[in-house]
């Protein structure tokens, strides 16, 4: 009975990061192709599922996630190996490393919205040394103000759709863990 009970348990884990995944794949691709006032720029909604994953099932969760999107994504983008690949790649793996430490470091004192802002702040900074070592301009670095004011809008904003999901994905959870 406890072989079951732990074989659902982590069969459930591996669908719903299934799940995040297979989201933060569909949300990236959509970003893509949103109205933006400037090209470049994208609120970076995927990244609310790898806030889910990492506060719900950890670090190793959290870097899945942001490795299958941006795998998966380029390919079905057709940008791998692009200059874009390259800037999501380094905006991705800053981030989700930012968050990781945030969140191992602080513990529960930290909310998703605290993480989510790390992340975001760790993404522009990144993206913004990616371009500037693909485009050989400084002047690039001029930007920083005006991208971290706009990551902090965008990390407030994830972290506070990401903790609303979390609170009703903690509830669903719960429910399937109940004895029946």
């Amino acid at each position: 009975m406890i072989s079951s009970a732990t074989e659902r348990i982590q069969t459930r884990r591996e669908v719903v990061l299934a799940l995040f995944s297979a989201l933060a794949i569909g949300v990236h691709a959509l970003e893509v192709l949103m109205p933006l006032p400037l090209p470049w720029l994208r609120p970076g909604l995927a990244n609310i599922l790898t806030l889910c994953a990492l506060f719900l099932y950890g670090t190793r969760a959290a870097w899945l996630v942001t490795l299958t999107r941006i795998g998966i994504g380029s390919l079905l983008l057709g940008t791998l190996f692009s200059p874009s690949f390259f800037l999501a790649l380094s905006g991705g793996l800053t981030a989700t490393a930012l968050m990781t430490l945030a969140r191992a470091v602080a513990g529960d004192r930290l909310s998703p919205i605290g993480v989510s802002v790390v992340g975001a702040s760790g993404h522009v900074i990144a993206q913004l040394s990616m371009a500037g070592w693909l485009l050989q301009h400084a002047g690039l670095w001029r930007l920083l103000p005006f991208l971290l004011l706009l990551a902090l809008v965008t990390g407030t904003i994830n972290g506070v759709v990401a903790d609303l999901l979390l609170e009703r994905l903690r509830q669903r959870l719960a429910q399937f863990s109940a004895p029946s």
